[in-house]
């Protein structure tokens, strides 16, 4: 028994505890309480399974879980990032990056090359896994926001164009996804949830 590696896969577990206390601008559905980092990757992850007859192409879903399990962990270190943020971008930062060498660099070196090569793999969003794991991360906050009246829509003064180019990224994860997104879209905007 290695217990080096054993203690850091431990220090790890720890560490990544800190992800529930990483509050996200999305609320939960129907709910004036807002999710967390933790919450929105288990989500995800389930989302994934239970959706992933839809993807446009085959995909290894073990693969597609673990990219939506990881994938928020480095906002430990650089915070959360909203998707409609106007002074930083919504992409992957120096910040994060930092944050996956730290964080992921508590495991046994194998296993972090190995979960920081899923990471980027994800935030390159190239292949087929990385694409329909980011549809699951951007068809979310949409239930969410269809679920709460417009949620953070309204909240932060969001409109039409500015939700549907930030989700239109679906569509590379699954069509049939996608078409369903839209529809939810155009009812949010006859609804008067979503401002066009």
């Amino acid at each position: 028994m290695d217990l080096k590696n054993l203690q850091q896969q431990i220090d790890f577990i720890k560490e990544i505890d800190k992800i529930k206390y990483i509050q996200r601008k999305t609320k939960l559905f129907n709910s004036d309480r807002n999710e967390n980092d933790a919450e929105h990757s288990w989500h995800l992850a389930m989302m994934a399974i239970i959706l992933a007859e839809h993807s446009n192409e085959p995909i290894d879903i073990l693969k597609v879980v673990k990219m939506v399990l990881i994938h928020d962990i480095v906002e430990i270190d650089a915070g959360d990032t909203f998707i409609y943020d106007t002074q930083k971008n919504h992409t992957n930062t120096y910040e994060e990056r930092l944050a996956a060498k730290r964080i992921f660099g508590l495991l046994p070196q194998k296993q972090a090359e190995g979960l920081i090569e899923i990471w980027e793999e994800f935030e390159a969003g190239l292949t087929h896994e990385a694409k329909f794991a980011r549809a699951m991360d951007r068809l979310e906050p949409l239930l969410q926001n269809t679920s709460n009246n417009g949620g953070t829509w309204n909240e932060f003064d969001i409109n039409y164009s500015k939700v549907y180019d930030k989700k239109k990224i679906i569509d590379e994860g699954s069509k049939t996804i996608w078409d369903f997104a839209e529809k939810l879209l155009d009812e949010s905007v006859e609804k008067g949830i979503l401002k066009k």
